[in-house]
């Protein structure tokens, strides 16, 4: 998560670093790993302790933005007064959570600022960002998951969820974030049960077992030659009568070589 997450962090302390903001990264119990903070800045956030290997988890800090976040399980601003630590009631905490391949809870993605005039709405956009960027983290973190399986991306107005599923060659769906587990239902974290993609979608199958795979392997042949008989029949390595044959059985139309 940190390898893949370097470049957000830099990418968002870029939009937010010359406003006092400092971007924090942490681990699923609310550590610190990682930090991006203006030179200008270091001795505020070192003295709040927001340095690496600090808990701000709920346990060890009370209500906390870092720690809030990953008790609730969902994007947080905690601004100034309402921090439960006297110390922290001068910084302004923007979270979101970051979900792991399997559903799990695996960080949190933090923006703390120094600014003592900075106001709710202005918090209200950099958590915008904060959030879209650790979906980006959580994106980029689930494809690693599955390098060799097709990635669906679901189109959603959900800005909060991202929304994929992992589906190998055969159909079969390997693997879904923890926005696409709620939209389709199924279970919350951990590995789920082999289940083809097109149940999840409610499509009509048509042709059952064999007949339908094998309809959709010509089909997919024809596609790749361009619809030359020929080309695909030496694709699947059979001759190309067996291949019209099945064609004509199976209802599909082609052009000879």
């Amino acid at each position: 998560m940190m390898r893949l997450a370097a470049s957000k962090l830099d990418a968002l302390f870029q939009l937010v670093g010359r406003s006092g903001c400092g971007v924090l990264l942490t681990d699923a119990e609310g550590v610190v790993l990682d930090q991006r903070i203006a030179g200008g800045d270091v001795a505020i956030f070192d003295a709040w302790g927001l340095t690496p290997g600090a808990d701000w988890s709920e346990a060890s800090e009370g209500t906390n933005g870092i720690g809030t976040c990953l008790t609730e399980g969902r994007r947080v601003i905690i601004h100034r007064d309402q921090h439960f630590h006297a110390r922290n009631t001068g910084m302004s905490c923007m979270d979101a959570p970051i979900f792991g391949p399997e559903g799990e809870l695996i960080g949190a993605l933090d923006v703390s600022s120094a600014r003592a005039d900075q106001t709710e709405a202005f918090n209200r956009l950099i958590s915008a960002t904060v959030t879209q960027t650790a979906r980006q983290i959580e994106m980029d973190t689930f494809r690693t998951a599955f390098p060799k399986a097709r990635i669906i991306v679901a189109d959603t107005t959900d800005s909060e969820s991202a929304m994929l599923l992992a589906v190998d060659q055969d159909d079969l769906v390997l693997g879904a974030t923890r926005g696409a587990r709620r939209a389709f239902g199924l279970r919350s974290s951990g590995p789920i049960a082999t289940i083809p993609a097109s149940d999840l979608f409610g499509r009509e199958d048509g042709p059952s077992g064999f007949e339908k795979a094998e309809r959709a392997a010509v089909i997919r042949a024809l596609s790749r030659a361009n619809g030359n008989v020929s080309a695909a029949a030496r694709n699947l390595g059979i001759g190309r009568a067996t291949l019209y044959r099945r064609m004509k059985r199976l209802g599909i139309g082609g052009r000879q070589g």
